[in-house]
């Protein structure tokens, strides 16, 4: 098989890979959803580009393209597994959509593993409309080697657990510094071993932020995966779901500004809705544009 696939790259704040699946034109090969390539090759491409997510891009309807389309199938792959939800490269889907592709529509609606998700354009950024994820309060001894794998002796003042995203939420106490959070050294292959249960498939370690202070983080966040082949990701939209949910009722606020402290880093901005919903805004910046040959 030989078949040319456009691949864009975009960033919410640290790069998310995109592979468009254009329509025929000039050698390149018509996919549509009753043409796709296969998940095995869907899952290849994923291991050997190696970051965090792959996104896939086809169309909905044939008689549309990248341009006049306003839905479009999206998925999503680690290096080792199909996930159910992921922000940043949501985002970046939408921005090759409406920045390369000129998508004249002022809402696209991706059809995905979680239901319909809409993002809009709004002023340099880009508002996704995500599922808010509510946890569950835990008791931290079930979780216990998982959180000494994770924080070690340092102090913690929640463990909640969300089911439908299987994401762990362990909060540290608010004795604690933000350099807590950034100095974690935490083994990806200490963190698998620790929970073999399949109860937790991420791991999210927050704290209060300080938001008196500029630029007014209301919390702080960090994300690991290895479960799903992600040791730590840079900015993780789908954990904002969770985080979102869990810091809008400590705070009693819907509208927060959160950091993640990787050691990229990444900013976003939520407001928790009605009807379990949450928005999710960022910005994206082209990094590298490009063509495989399958």
């Amino acid at each position: 098989m030989c078949e040319n696939v456009e691949m864009i790259s975009q960033s919410l704040l640290v790069p998310s890979l995109l592979l468009l699946l254009l329509p025929r034109a000039s050698g390149v090969t018509n996919v549509t959803n009753s043409q796709e390539l296969s998940d095995d090759l869907y899952q290849r491409i994923a291991a050997e580009l190696n970051l965090s997510e792959t996104a896939f891009i086809t169309r909905v309807n044939p008689s549309e393209n990248f341009t006049t389309g306003s839905r479009f199938q999206l998925r999503w792959f680690t290096p080792t597994t199909e996930i159910n939800l992921c922000g940043h490269a949501t985002l970046a889907s939408a921005a090759v959509l409406f920045m390369h592709k000129k998508n004249e529509n002022p809402k696209l609606v991706f059809e995905t593993r979680s239901g319909d998700l809409a993002v809009t354009q709004q002023g340099e950024g880009y508002v996704m409309d995500f599922p808010l994820n509510p946890p569950t309060q835990q008791d931290p001894n079930d979780f216990r080697d998982l959180i000494k794998a994770a924080v070690g002796n340092h102090p913690i003042q929640d463990v909640y657990l969300s089911p439908q995203t299987k994401k762990l939420l362990v909060r540290l106490s608010d004795s604690c510094d933000r350099s807590v959070l950034t100095g974690l050294k935490v083994d990806p292959v200490a963190l698998q071993r620790s929970e073999t249960s399949g109860r937790v498939k991420g791991l999210i370690v927050t704290m209060k932020g300080s938001p008196e202070i500029q630029p007014g983080y209301d919390f702080y966040s960090r994300y690991f995966a290895p479960w799903n082949g992600i040791p730590e990701d840079p900015v993780t939209g789908s954990a904002h779901t969770v985080l979102g949910s869990y810091w809008s009722q400590k705070l009693g606020k819907n509208k927060m500004f959160a950091h993640q402290c990787s050691s990229r880093g990444g900013e976003l901005r939520l407001e928790v809705c009605a009807e379990g919903r949450i928005n999710i805004s960022g910005e994206a910046v082209t990094v590298l544009q490009g063509t495989i040959t399958l």
